[in-house]
């Protein structure tokens, strides 16, 4: 029986390196169809919120005193 050495780390299939499944399919296009995400490796606390990022970018866009040091020229 072959054994399929699989990069992905992710993978409910991969079992120390290689692929467990029982039946793989694979696109040279897309890769390995197979391919599932373990539920392990998804973070359900740390969930990325999408508004709480852009209320940190929006506060600072109205801040030009950062940009003070474009105008001065080199002192060398």
């Amino acid at each position: 029986m072959p054994r399929i050495k699989c990069h992905y780390i992710d993978c409910v299939f991969v079992d120390e390196g290689y692929c467990s499944a029982a039946a793989v399919e694979f696109d040279p296009d897309t890769g390995c169809n197979t391919y599932s995400v373990s539920e392990e490796s998804v973070p359900k606390d740390d969930a990325w919120d999408e508004e709480d990022e852009t209320e940190e970018w929006d506060e600072e866009d109205g801040d030009e005193e950062d940009d003070d040091w474009l105008d001065e020229e080199d002192e060398f």
